[in-house]
């Protein structure tokens, strides 16, 4: 899912929660500018899944069609299965990190990188009985490191 999709479905998200919201409230909630948030609500109407009405002199209310409600469902389908299809993919590359590991004789991993994929790594560690260590630790460990979304064995120089 791209950035600007993911932007149209949080400001759906946004609206749904609170229909008086401004665009000021809703770039500072985004972290954009209130220009993009401007030029996204202006699309969301042009295509119909969004109207505004005056509330106040100048206050508006922004409301969800139900083809708005519709293309919600659809972004958040589309965001949990390229979700889902992350995980499973991060979940394969560190087990067979894991497994290239052990083959090689290590006991203990180092995960270097943080964030979700790191995450996820950690849980496959402990799903496979691998201790995961903040340094060098004893014995043999090897460094599984997060660049992105991918996952590498590194295996330390050993002196």
């Amino acid at each position: 899912m791209d950035g600007e999709t993911l932007r149209e479905l949080s400001l759906l998200e946004e609206i749904e929660r609170d229909p008086d919201t401004t665009q000021a409230t809703l770039a500072a909630r985004l972290g954009v500018a209130v220009g993009t948030v401007n030029w996204h609500i202006k699309r969301l109407i042009a295509k119909g899944y969004v109207k505004v009405k005056r509330a106040e002199r100048r206050k508006l209310r922004y409301i969800i069609t139900p083809e708005g409600i519709a293309l919600r469902a659809r972004l958040t389908m589309a965001y949990v299965e390229n979700s889902l299809a992350l995980y499973r993919a991060t979940r394969q590359q560190a087990r067979r990190a894991l497994a290239t590991a052990r083959e090689h004789g290590y006991d203990a991993v180092h995960i270097k990188g943080a964030g979700d994929i790191a995450d996820i790594c950690r849980l496959t560690c402990l799903e496979q009985g691998v201790p995961v260590v903040e340094d060098g630790g004893d014995g043999r460990v090897a460094v599984l490191e997060i660049e992105g979304r991918e996952v590498r064995l590194l295996e330390p120089e050993v002196s």
